[in-house]
């Protein structure tokens, strides 16, 4: 019998990929890249640092152009390699990026009238115009429905799906009335390519839904009409648009149209999966199971959990979301992370320029900062360059970098800002195991994990865990193929189900990094420190004087250079 494959196709931040995966044994045997044409390295940006934008235009041209590249890399690869051997399609997104459509489900940035209207294309995840309203949202369901909030964290967040709507609404009333439907990317880039882009036909991910608008079965759904009109009328009256039912990435939304075929050289009809978050679907391919924390590391991170849904699990403060099916069918999906990593790091290199433009690179720095002892540089930063996401749910938080003398190095200011993530990756351990769900296993994933061997061994001896890295260099775009696989099903060469296609498909590098138990006790010492800082800035509560942290600082600094 001749192989079998599956697509994963990858919507990014910055650019869209194609794989193509062989079922068997989860070997990729192509891969291409498109980056996106609009904006500014694909993001569409202005004065205001809080908003980001993309045009669905790119959605459509990337997965014309990467899965005819991607094909055309496999016939290479692969001798004797058809594309009839694909039997099945998954896509992952960024999220929440949710986009206004029309009646028939055609993005308003795809007409003339407001082609060139940030407000029509797609609003990222990383936009966060929505703060106020992310808070009228909190209160009022603080005040009336607090099961919306039980599930998501406790406070609903500016990122997420119906800040954006709401803030549209006010500041852009001509988009919003020209819109039927808001649709997430996750479920839009699907229909697209199953033909079923009308919102009678639209298959909506329990993902986008459960995680980031406030869905559940519980309660019917999305939030209820009563709930919405009383933030606005005309927001009560979308409820009734939206779809009845989310459904897990266990089924497919459709077969790939005869249209889309004939653009990319697929067979028509393979199935397409229900859509998920990038993030997700990395959890997924990094073989994601009870116990097993999976860390996505890129601009930012995502870390994901599961749950049997048999189990007794508490609601969390600061989860952004705990949402049934959402990752693995049968399984409580459990999502927090932090709102930049690698974007931190790439501020300092790029903005900051500190060795200039030639020689400040990501490797220059980390090859003089892992020449540093932990605590040597006598520096601490707190993570909230870009707000934070978990445990604090403050998108009105920024970034702070403390104990800088006149001698404070580039590399001594990059290792703190690594460290600083890692203490944020710590913090939410910590508040997975605060509520009885035990971390045994840390597994990262994404382009800092597979680079940057600094920051991986960091991670390490600052939780004081091991640290696996996935087999896989392009995790969410394999967790996407194996939807793929999933929806196709055994007979024509994929797989029933989630577990069987995990051990097929998935695999863990060889190399783990482990812990220095030296370096682990001067960052419990640190850690305590960035507590204070964390605490004091971003709770209202603050947990004591601030007075003894820059002297405590230079101890340690003291310490570590003795």
């Amino acid at each position: 019998m001749s192989a079998k494959y599956s697509i994963g196709l990858d919507y990014g931040t910055n650019s869209v990929r194609t794989i193509v995966v062989n079922t068997a044994n989860g070997r990729e045997v192509a891969t291409a890249v498109w980056n996106y044409s609009h904006g500014t390295q694909g993001v569409i940006l202005s004065r205001d640092p809080n908003l980001a934008r993309q045009h669905p235009a790119d959605y459509v041209t990337g997965a014309e152009v990467t899965i005819k590249k991607a094909l055309a890399l496999a016939r290479k690869a692969v001798k004797g390699f058809q594309p009839d051997q694909v039997i099945g399609i998954g896509v992952d997104t960024t999220g929440s990026t949710p986009l206004p459509v029309d009646r028939k489900g055609r993005p308003l940035a795809l007409a003339r009238r407001f082609a060139k209207n940030p407000a029509a294309m797609a609003w990222l995840w990383k936009d966060h115009t929505g703060v106020a309203e992310a808070a009228e949202i909190t209160k009022l369901a603080r005040e009336i429905r607090p099961q919306y909030l039980a599930k998501c964290g406790g406070t609903y967040s500016s990122e997420w799906f119906f800040s954006k709507i709401f803030h549209c609404l006010r500041t852009c009333p001509e988009v919003f009335e020209a819109a039927h439907l808001w649709v997430e990317c996750a479920d839009w880039v699907p229909a697209m390519l199953t033909g079923t882009e009308a919102p009678e036909q639209l298959t909506v991910g329990i993902c986008a839904a459960g995680h980031k608008a406030m869905y559940s079965d519980a309660w019917g759904g999305y939030p209820d009409p009563e709930f919405l009109a009383r933030l606005d009328p005309k927001l009560g009256e979308l409820r009734a648009r939206l779809c009845s039912r989310a459904c897990a990435i266990d089924r497919a939304v459709g077969g790939l149209t005869v249209g889309w075929a004939t653009r990319t050289g697929l067979p028509p009809n393979i199935p397409v999966a229900v859509g998920a978050f990038d993030a997700h679907l990395g959890g997924v391919a990094s073989g994601i199971r009870p116990g097993t924390l999976v860390k996505i590391i890129g601009t930012s991170t995502c870390d994901m959990m599961v749950v049997p849904t048999g189990d007794k699990l508490a609601d969390i403060p600061g989860l952004c979301g705990i949402v049934p099916g959402s990752i693995l069918p049968g399984y409580f999906g459990l999502e927090a992370g932090q709102s930049a990593v690698g974007d931190i790091f790439n501020w300092f290199i790029n903005y900051i320029q500190p060795l200039g433009k030639k020689v400040g690179t990501h490797e220059a720095l980390s090859a003089e900062a892992a020449r540093l002892a932990p605590g040597e540089s006598g520096l601490l930063a707190l993570d909230w360059n870009n707000g934070n996401r978990t445990i604090l749910v403050d998108q009105r938080l920024t970034g702070l970098l403390l104990g800088q003398t006149l001698y404070t190095t580039p590399a001594e200011v990059y290792r703190a800002l690594v460290e600083a993530t890692a203490f944020g990756a710590l913090t939410i351990i910590n508040r997975f195991e605060e509520y009885g769900v035990k971390v045994e296993q840390i597994v990262n994933c994404g382009g800092i994990a597979e680079k940057n061997p600094l920051v991986m061994q960091i991670y390490a001896d600052v939780t004081g865990r091991p640290i696996r890295i996935s087999r896989s260099a392009q995790t969410c775009a394999l967790g996407a193929a194996i939807a793929g696989a999933v929806v196709a099903g055994k007979k024509a060469g994929g797989f029933d189900n989630y577990p069987d296609a995990q051990r097929a498909m998935t695999g863990l590098k060889p190399k783990a990094f482990q812990p220095n138990p030296r370096a682990h006790i001067v960052y419990q010492k640190i850690y305590s420190l960035y507590r204070k800082l964390h605490d004091s800035f971003g709770t209202p509560q603050p947990s004591g004087s601030l007075y003894e942290v820059m002297k405590d600082l230079i101890q340690i600094r003291t310490e570590a250079r003795a």
